[in-house]
This record gives C-alpha cells, sequence and structure tokens, in this order.
C-alpha cells in the first residue's frame, strides 16, 4: 500500500486538473463561491455544467467534504457524456484527474490508481503518459479561472487564445476569450473587445449572455442605439435567463433607466432569492433615481420631498435585505473594501500563518500607508485579523482600542461610531446589538447624505467595471458573479 501512494504522489502533479492548476494561492477560497457556482448550476440555461461541477467537486475538498466533492464529480461525468458523446474520453481527463486526487486525500489509494490509469489510458494515445495538449483542455482551464474571477482572467484569455490557435472558429473557445477579455477590458476607446465579442457573437447567436456583454461594450462606447437593440433581443429569446437578466439591468442603469433596471433585478430575484448582489443593486438604483429627482430642479411644493425619502425608505430596506442575506454591513458602507477583498481573503485564509496574515492586513489596513482604504476598513480588517489570532490578549487589546475610538469618533462621525460600536458587539458576540448598531449606521448615512445615500453602494466606476452583473467583477466586487458562458 505504501508503493501505491509513493507511486500516486509522483504521478498526480503531472494530471491537468483543479488540483494543479493553482486556482486558490494557499487553497483560500472567497466565502461565497460555493454559492455562486450552486447557483448557476441549477439557475443558468448553460450547457457547461460539467465545468461548474468540476470547480464544485474542487472547492469541497477545500471545505473537507470529499464525498459531496465524489458525487459533484460523478455529475460532470454525467455532464460530459451527456453533452460531449464524441470528446468524452479527452473531456473527461479533468474530472478523471480531480477523482484521483480526492480518492488520494481520502486514503482510498486503489481507486485513485484507477483513475490515474484512465487518465494513462486516453494519453499514451500521444506523447505523455499522464497529460497532454488539447484545445479542450486549455478551454476547460480557461473556463474554470474566468468562473474564479479577477486577475485569472488575464490567465484564462491566454487558455483560450492557445485553445483558438488550433480551432480559429470553435463556438465555445471564441465565447470564453469574449467573455475573458470583456472583463479585462476597462478603456471604452479599445476595439479589441468588441470585434471578439461580434466574433463569438457570430459564432453563437444564441447565447444571449454574450450579446448582452457587447451591448454593453458598444454602450461604453458611446453606441448605446446599437447595443439596446442587442439587449431587447436578448430579452425575447432569454426572458428568465438570470445572467442576461443582470447584466441587462446594468445596461438600463447606465442609461439611465432605473426603473427598468428594478423590473428586470427582481425579475432575476425569482430564481435566486439569496443572491445578496441582487437587493444590494435594486438599492443603487434607487438611489440613482433619488439623484435623477434633485437633479430636476422641482420644487418642495411637487412632493418632491415625500418622493425623496419614499426612495430613500426602499434603498434602505433593499440595503438591508442585502446584509440578511450574507452582504457583511461594513462591506455595504465601505467602498474601498471593494477595491481590496481579494487581497484580504488571500491574507486571511485559515491556511495561512498568522502572523503574516497579520502583517499583510496590517499593511494593506492602514489609512495613513493607503489613502485608498478608509478608517471603515481599516477597523473591519482588524477584527477580521482576530480570530487567526491564538493570543487572548491582543483580542482584548484590540477590543479596548476600538472601545477608544468609538467614543472618541461619536461626535465627528456618527456613522463611523455606529459601525464600531457594532464590530464591538459582534467581538462580545452579541450579534442583535451588533444589528441594531449597523442598521443605525446605515440610517444616518441614507438620511443625512445630500445623494440620499452616501457612500453605502458602489461609486459608479467600481460598479461598471469588472463585475459580472451591474456588474462585477471582480475580485473587487462583494458578491461577484461569475460569468458564464
Amino acid at each position: 500500500m505504501s508503493e501505491d501512494k509513493n507511486s500516486l504522489q509522483q504521478i498526480l502533479p503531472q494530471l491537468k486538473c483543479h488540483f494543479t492548476w493553482n486556482l486558490f494561492k494557499e487553497e483560500s477560497v472567497s466565502h461565497d463561491l460555493e454559492d455562486r457556482v450552486c447557483n448557476q448550476i441549477e439557475f443558468l440555461n448553460s450547457e457547461y455544467k460539467a465545468t461548474k461541477y468540476n470547480l464544485l467537486a474542487y472547492i469541497k475538498h477545500l471545505k473537507g467534504q470529499n464525498e459531496a466533492a465524489l458525487e459533484c464529480l460523478q455529475q460532470a461525468e454525467e455532464c460530459i457524456w451527456r453533452e460531449h458523446a464524441d470528446q468524452a474520453e479527452v473531456r473527461s481527463l479533468v474530472t478523471w484527474g480531480n477523482y484521483a486526487w480526492v480518492y488520494h486525500h481520502l486514503g482510498r489509494f486503489a481507486e485513485a490508481q484507477l483513475y490515474v490509469d484512465k487518465v494513462k489510458q486516453v494519453c499514451q494515445k500521444f506523447s505523455n503518459p499522464y497529460s497532454i495538449e488539447c484545445p479542450e483542455l486549455d478551454c476547460e482551464e480557461g473556463w474554470t479561472l474566468v468562473k474564479c474571477g479577477g486577475k485569472k482572467n488575464e490567465r484564462a484569455k491566454v487558455y483560450f487564445q492557445k485553445a483558438l490557435e488550433e480551432k480559429p472558429n470553435n463556438p465555445e473557445f471564441s465565447s470564453g476569450l469574449a467573455i475573458a477579455m470583456y472583463y479585462l477590458d476597462d478603456r471604452p476607446e479599445q476595439q479589441s473587445s468588441v470585434e471578439i465579442l461580434k466574433h463569438a457573437v457570430e459564432l453563437s447567436p444564441d447565447n444571449q449572455y454574450i450579446k448582452v456583454l457587447l451591448a454593453l461594450t458598444l454602450q461604453k462606447m458611446n453606441e448605446q442605439a446599437e447595443g439596446e437593440q442587442l439587449v431587447v433581443e436578448a430579452l425575447e429569446k432569454a426572458p428568465c435567463q438570470t445572467d442576461v437578466l443582470r447584466s441587462a439591468a446594468k445596461f438600463y442603469h447606465r442609461k439611465g433607466d432605473q426603473d427598468k433596471a428594478i423590473e428586470l433585478l427582481l425579475s432575476a430575484l425569482e430564481s435566486t432569492p439569496n443572491n445578496a448582489y441582487l437587493y444590494h443593486q435594486i438599492g443603487c438604483c434607487y438611489r440613482a433615481k433619488i439623484k435623477q429627482i434633485q437633479h430636476t430642479g422641482e420644487s418642495e411644493a411637487s412632493g418632491r420631498g415625500q418622493k425623496i425619502e419614499e426612495l430613500r425608505e426602499h434603498a434602505r430596506n433593499y440595503v438591508s435585505k442585502a446584509i440578511e442575506k450574507g452582504l457583511s454591513p461594513l462591506h455595504a458602507c465601505s467602498d474601498e473594501f471593494l477595491e481590496n477583498e481579494e487581497r484580504y481573503q488571500i491574507a486571511f485564509s485559515k491556511e495561512l500563518p498568522s502572523t503574516k496574515g497579520q502583517e499583510l492586513h496590517q499593511h494593506d489596513c492602514n489609512p495613513q500607508e493607503d489613502r485608498e482604504v478608509s478608517e471603515d476598513t481599516a477597523v473591519q480588517c482588524s477584527l477580521d485579523s482576530l480570530p487567526i489570532s491564538t493570543k487572548s490578549t491582543e483580542k482584548e487589546k484590540m477590543k479596548f482600542q476600538l472601545q477608544n475610538v468609538a467614543k472618541n469618533q461619536l461626535p465627528q462621525n456618527v456613522p463611523y461610531s455606529w459601525s464600531l460600536q457594532g464590530l464591538i458587539h459582534k467581538m462580545n458576540g452579541e450579534l442583535l446589538q451588533a444589528a441594531e448598531c449597523y442598521e443605525k449606521a446605515l440610517d444616518h448615512l441614507l438620511r443625512k447624505s445630500p445623494l440620499g445615500t452616501g457612500s453605502i453602494f458602489l461609486p459608479e466606476t467600481e460598479s461598471e467595471e469588472g463585475s459580472e452583473e451591474m456588474e462585477q467583477d471582480a475580485d473587487s466586487s462583494i458578491l461577484r458573479e461569475l460569468p458564464d458562458p
């Protein structure tokens, strides 16, 4: 048995699969990724479900749920044989590699060897006994990287380009490159993503999601009329597809038609009722409606004040709902946090040594060293670092510091002070009191800001670039939605 184990340990790193693709540094994974992958499997009308099941299996493994990972891999296999019967063996190489790794971690070495042998049986037809170069595998890795989001889109682009070198008119490869380029392209004057998206639409005319991404890109280039035609067509052909609804909502949000954007987001919520991001973006739309009314110059006699208060109440309700669904209150209040969330997720993975994580976190969260990080964010970062500390005295010291800061800040910055009080209650395990403090902070920001919601919502530039819905992406928007083929 020890010989089998030693042999496997030499072979497994050669397999092309999620365990060898370096997807998450130090095996860290964002807390909401599993939910997002599950939502896509259940609700999005995408034919590439095997890719999602493979990624979900890897996430389950990282959480120590290896039996559940095996179930996901079985689903992936079934999808492959259903979707790609003519290429099933090659397409299954990634899944088989994942099987081998999971069984190895379970100590079931004989079963791991069976899947290693299945990989070898296919690969030995080529040059390498355990790994082959083929565009389908490059595409699989590209899709996985796209779904992980953020900086991995650059790597995804490279793999899709490599796949297209072999098969330049493959619809799947072209769609993958178009989506990766869309999330990388934050310069409206750049034409490259437009041409790539147009080519992808030509090759996959039934892919309504890519059609809306093209529309959004055209809109940024002041070609809104052409873009809206594409959005209307996509909504007619896919009226219930959640990724299309979210992206179309972003289009109308940018256009200034907030009622239409809200309508589309509410439709998306019917399929994904627990999506905190959607509630948050509906609140964004109500914020924009407040701005529109304030800019019209209507008199108070016309009922403007009452209308604004009604919109503020709607915004407040949807932000509260987003928090109920899992959005951190301080994340909702801190624009700057969005720009740094990926680094924080990595820095505070439970896999990192505590001293390394704390040093990284303290560096990123020092307002004097990085002016893009707000005081709210700095406090949140300090709090988040506490669980990885093994010294209770450090926690007590931090609590004492927070209490002093809260006391001193109250006259000058009421929302900030309520947020600090909420953090203190959270540290003490007093979750109800913490929630009450967060609600007071949110309420004050919504009422006091001349724009209606102050810094509660994403700034225009952040909400537009990189997020899938309205949009990601990011790393970093708070709850990034994964791009879909």
